[in-house]
């Protein structure tokens, strides 16, 4: 993984409506799936959006989207397993706009799967990296931006898995356990502060590499959702939203199921 301290700026200027309108937003993970999708919908409703990724080439292409919709985008490559790659994108931020106000922390990848007592450890202490310690690195930096700029939201993406278990994911299921004892600890540290901060548990999502599984594994994960299908990455970035918006005033230290009935089991 590579990362990069020189930003792409895109922007025609911000539109000029919108709940968003005059905030800045920092998006990890925000060249695909969830994080493209939160984003778009951040920028359309007015925000400027720091994206952040390891893929140049499609963190460009959302910057450039976002553009050409008239907003404003400032794309940063980052690993956001180095905690010096994710002070760097609060700096930017706050170098390019002037303040920051919300973050979403969605960078995430599968890891490794098996028996616990065959997890590669390499594997399991990368995967730890990018799922959990970045969103520590995040609100590390995050949380003194926000509140010098006078409040605001983050948003952390934990899973499904992280509130129940599931076999030969263990590496996953603790990373994302932990996001969600995260977040409600660093809600209760900054309640009175005027930052609010919750996470997100997604069931799978639907994007175009399920479906490329084994012949009858894609039906078998829609019948694990009592709704009869995936989610879209649209469908966690509107909880995402509301989360991040003033509509969620008076909620932190929560978390929000998105995965169509699945821990309703």
């Amino acid at each position: 993984m590579t990362s990069s301290a020189t930003p792409g700026v895109h922007a025609k200027g911000p539109l000029m409506n919108g709940e968003f309108h005059g905030r800045t937003a920092i998006v990890t993970g925000a060249a695909s799936g969830i994080g493209r999708a939160a984003s778009l919908a951040l920028a359309a409703q007015g925000a400027n959006v720091v994206l952040t990724d390891v893929n140049a080439d499609a963190l460009d292409a959302v910057a450039t989207s976002i553009s050409e919709s008239g907003g404003a985008a400032l794309a940063v490559v980052a690993n956001v397993a180095k905690h010096e790659d994710v002070k760097n994108v609060v700096d930017q931020a706050m170098g390019r706009f002037g303040a920051l106000h919300l973050a979403f922390n969605n960078a995430g990848i599968g890891g490794p799967l098996g028996p616990t007592h065959e997890i590669d450890i390499e594997a399991y202490l990368t995967l730890m990296d990018i799922n959990l310690h970045s969103v520590f690195y995040g609100m590390r930096y995050q949380v003194p931006a926000i509140i010098a700029s006078g409040g605001g939201a983050i948003v952390n993406t934990s899973s499904i898995l992280g509130t129940v278990g599931d076999a030969n994911a263990v590496a996953y299921v603790a990373a994302k356990h932990g996001v969600a004892g995260m977040t409600k600890a660093a809600a209760l540290d900054y309640a009175a502060q005027g930052v609010r901060i919750n996470s997100v548990h997604p069931g799978y999502v639907d994007t175009p590499l399920l479906k490329n599984l084994p012949d009858g594994a894609y039906e078998g994960l829609v019948g694990l959702h009592p709704m009869g299908r995936l989610g879209t990455p649209s469908d966690i970035a509107e909880t995402v939203l509301f989360l991040l918006s003033d509509r969620a005033a008076f909620i932190t230290g929560a978390q929000f199921s998105v995965d169509g009935g699945y821990t309703a089991h």
